[in-house]
């Protein structure tokens, strides 16, 4: 099934210091924002390098130096580091953060929902991969169900709201989504084995703190979107 994916690109904060000025507003040190905005185009530049590891290592700084009382502001960023972990073999530190950084937005009733959509989503993305690994660690169902499953029920729950606010093209994604879930619980060990291992998932390790083992086989596709696999986070298809 054909699964449309975003441009990791697309997510990352504008470059521009117009974008910059309009995000953070007037009235605050400027030459703090100005730092901030720097480690920002910078971490934009090296994601778009691929360079992912060094992306996050500047939204990570960029968080460093906000000014006190920018919690929007520095959620923003938090996602994007995240989002950068995932592609720079960090995917369980990415999935630490994102699970605080949901229960954190889910828990203000003024923050954006547009921004706390996007984290449910990065969030059930980051249990999907991290079920992969424990799969492929060989790890009971008892241990990697309860990741799908959270993964299937956001998928859903953002289907939902995408259904109520008339946005057909999300809904269709996330449902595929879904879909992809359900088919990476349900597919056979082996048959994972066959795969290559997304970008996510490769030179990583899981909860469990194990690297999967090298699996042999012929080349083939980085996701099971053949199987209605989910999207990776990147557009690449390698």
């Amino acid at each position: 099934m054909a699964v449309r994916v975003l441009l990791l690109t697309g997510w990352l904060l504008a470059g521009s210091a117009a974008a910059v000025a309009h995000w953070f507003g007037p009235g605050v040190d400027g030459r703090k924002l100005d730092l901030v905005a720097r480690h920002v185009r910078t971490a934009e530049a090296a994601a778009a390098a691929e360079n992912y590891a060094d992306a996050a290592d500047e939204y990570a700084a960029a968080i460093k130096e906000l000014p006190d009382g920018r919690t929007a502001d520095a959620r923003r960023i938090r996602l994007e580091r995240a989002k950068a972990q995932m592609l720079a073999r960090q995917l369980p530190e990415a999935h630490g953060d994102l699970r605080g950084l949901v229960d954190e937005i889910s828990a203000d009733a003024d923050a954006d929902a547009k921004l706390l959509a996007d984290a449910r989503s990065t969030l059930a993305n980051a249990q999907y991969y991290t079920t992969w690994l424990m799969r492929l660690e060989g790890l009971g169902r008892d241990e990697w169900e309860p990741e799908i499953e959270a993964s299937r029920q956001t998928y859903r729950l953002l289907a939902e709201d995408a259904d109520r606010r008339g946005d057909a093209a999300a809904a269709t994604k996330h449902r595929e989504d879904l879909e992809s879930a359900v088919r990476l619980a349900r597919l056979d060990l082996s048959e994972l084995q066959g795969l290559n291992l997304p970008k996510q998932c490769n030179g990583c390790c899981s909860c469990a703190g194990r690297k999967p083992g090298k699996k042999q086989g012929p080349p083939r596709q980085n996701d099971v979107r053949g199987a209605g696999g989910a999207p990776p986070i990147d557009d690449t298809g390698h």
